[in-house]
């Protein structure tokens, strides 16, 4: 089968959930023989055209006015699906969902929408325009988590399969966390708290970094790693200037996907504070490293942590709920141990092979 995926962004130079979601789709989709093509937009310094390993990628120069990139994008996407003649369009994400209405109204192709978060929860331009037609033309949606599935279906009363992000297991063996905390730096008595994702206002990283305050109170021997970057990382390097915790926060900064599970491996909590999310991949890596996680209790994020079982919930915004589970997994021992075990036994069923047999199922569902 020749694929389309269309993505708005994608890695090298796109390193948040849904393009490295989409980058580990298109692998595995080339693995199990399907001819691959991503579409996203053109990054400053790479190829219009490149071959990678498994497949094919077409990058689009698109406008830099907001209003107008979207725009141009669908236009551009559209000419070159009419070139590479896939036989399905797999689109990413539902703010691209146009380009799949034009392509199967005038170029007669199928597409499966992929809903992966913020475009499921949040309000964005046209929403409320064309939501409906794209999803009742649709030839099959999916979305990540039970909670989103809901979400779709007050939109259209349709079929909507739920299919959740993947990992790569193997990525997270046979890493050794006295090694790895040598190469980080970590000192031999300082317990790591972990935290991965980009910084925007949504994932909520000023309240973990608050939550710090109380957590450094009842030990010193505790230290904040923020991996990531984004544009709300001035204000949170200003919080922590402020709250006087510059010993206690390290900002790590952009790191790439290969190394993420050296600083998993290396930690001995993960934390998500998130306001929305669908099913991050971060908490996947996390289970994957065998780490105790604590989330908020948000959309997705229920339907994989239960409490006490592989992590706990707190509330949003709740930095005293922060602070206490994540005191509680760093002086129990005991519970931090079983919960790792939990986790690493659990995210077995999240492999990306078994993820993207359940998309080919939707593809040949299609025709």
């Amino acid at each position: 089968m020749k694929i389309a995926i269309l993505t708005p962004l994608f890695p090298p130079k796109h390193l948040a959930g849904m393009e490295i979601a989409a980058l580990k789709i298109a692998k595995h989709l080339s693995k199990r023989n399907h001819e691959v093509h991503v579409i996203t937009t053109l990054d400053k310094g790479l190829s219009k055209e490149s071959r990678e390993k498994d497949f094919c990628v077409h990058r689009i120069k698109t406008s830099k006015i907001p209003i107008l990139r979207t725009v141009s994008y669908c236009i551009k996407s559209f000419f070159v699906v009419k070139k590479i003649t896939p036989d399905i369009l797999h689109i990413q994400t539902i703010y691209l969902s146009l380009s799949g209405l034009l392509i199967k109204k005038f170029l007669h192709k199928p597409y499966v929408l992929y809903g992966r978060g913020s475009d499921v929860y949040f309000s964005w331009r046209l929403k409320n325009l064309i939501s409906k037609p794209i999803l009742k033309n649709a030839n099959g949606v999916i979305v990540l988590t039970e909670d989103m599935k809901r979400e779709i279906q007050k939109i259209c009363n349709r079929d909507v399969f739920v299919i959740p992000n993947g990992i790569d297991l193997k990525r997270f063996k046979n890493l050794s966390k006295e090694d790895l905390r040598s190469k980080l730096e970590i000192k031999e008595q300082e317990r790591a708290i972990l935290f991965v994702g980009t910084l925007r206002p949504v994932k909520g990283v000023r309240y973990l970094i608050e939550a710090m305050r109380f957590i450094t109170d009842k030990n010193k021997n505790k230290r904040l790693f923020i991996v990531g970057d984004g544009e709300e990382r001035k204000y949170l390097e200003d919080l922590v200037r402020n709250l006087n915790l510059e010993k206690y926060v390290a900002f790590i900064g952009k790191v790439p996907n290969e190394k993420i599970p050296e600083y998993m491996a290396a930690s001995d909590v993960f934390v998500l504070p998130s306001f929305s999310e669908g099913l991050p991949v971060t908490v996947l890596e996390a289970m994957a490293s065998g780490l105790p996680i604590v989330a908020t209790n948000v959309r997705g994020l229920p339907e994989i942590i239960k409490n006490g079982e592989n992590g706990f919930l707190v509330m949003p915004k709740s930095t005293e709920q922060i602070a206490e589970k994540v005191l509680l997994l760093l002086e129990d021992g005991e519970l931090r141990e079983r919960i790792s075990n939990n986790n690493r036994e659990k995210v077995k069923r999240y492999s990306w092979e078994s993820v993207v047999e359940k998309l080919e199922e939707v593809y040949i569902g299609c025709f």
